[in-house]
């Protein structure tokens, strides 16, 4: 019998996104890539520990974009010079952690160039991130959409800011955990910026 699951591919995900990429790096590992665009989910929207508490980071997508449209084909908004805010963002919250600096030239890149399919840019900042907690994983995208897929677990629908989750990743020093107390599962890149290669040991 297959083990293994299907996923959805999130906005810098959770830390508990990749905890599940960790406990299936040895079995098959796919991608949704046809499924209708669902709104207000993590697809185009993270969350990071800012310095006046928790700070919802969201990429635009055009107007007209809908649940009938495929998530592969859904288009960015650059109208509204979104990604200077995002990375002004990043600075303020993480520029006074231990590996922001060690990082910074890999994400600035994600922040100063335009990316035309929100699809695209998640993908090309998943490589990054798994990359930089070394987490190799092979993964493949589906080909078309099935509502079920037999045999693999489906988090397609869980792993969302809507769905509240018992997951308590281990505690590690944040910035602002003096202000605001620790503040569990945000985006990776929260705990990237604050334990860098170490990352992974606190999933």
């Amino acid at each position: 019998m297959e083990k293994g699951a299907v996923f959805p591919l999130f906005y810098l995900p959770s830390v508990e996104f990749f905890k599940n990429l960790q406990n299936h790096k040895e079995n098959t590992i796919i991608i949704e890539k046809h499924e209708n665009y669902p709104k207000q989910t993590n697809r185009n929207r993270t969350v990071i520990a800012g310095p006046n508490g928790k700070l919802s980071l969201t990429v635009p997508v055009q107007k007209g974009s809908n649940n009938h449209t495929a998530f592969k084909d859904i288009k960015i908004s650059n109208e509204d010079n979104w990604q200077r805010i995002h990375w002004l963002s990043l600075e303020t919250s993480y520029r006074s952690s231990s590996y922001f600096e060690f990082y910074e030239d890999v994400f600035h890149p994600f922040y100063h160039k335009k990316y035309n399919f929100l699809f695209d840019y998640n993908v090309e900042l998943l490589e990054v991130i798994l990359k930089a907690i070394k987490l190799p994983i092979k993964y493949q995208f589906t080909e078309v959409y099935k509502k079920e897929h037999e045999n693999l677990t489906d988090l397609r629908r869980s792993l969302n800011w809507k769905t509240a989750s018992d997951y308590k990743n281990k505690p590690y020093f944040q910035v602002f955990e003096d202000k605001y107390g620790y503040q569990k599962n945000l985006s990776i890149v929260d705990l990237l910026f604050n334990q860098g290669p170490q990352a992974s040991k606190f999933f």
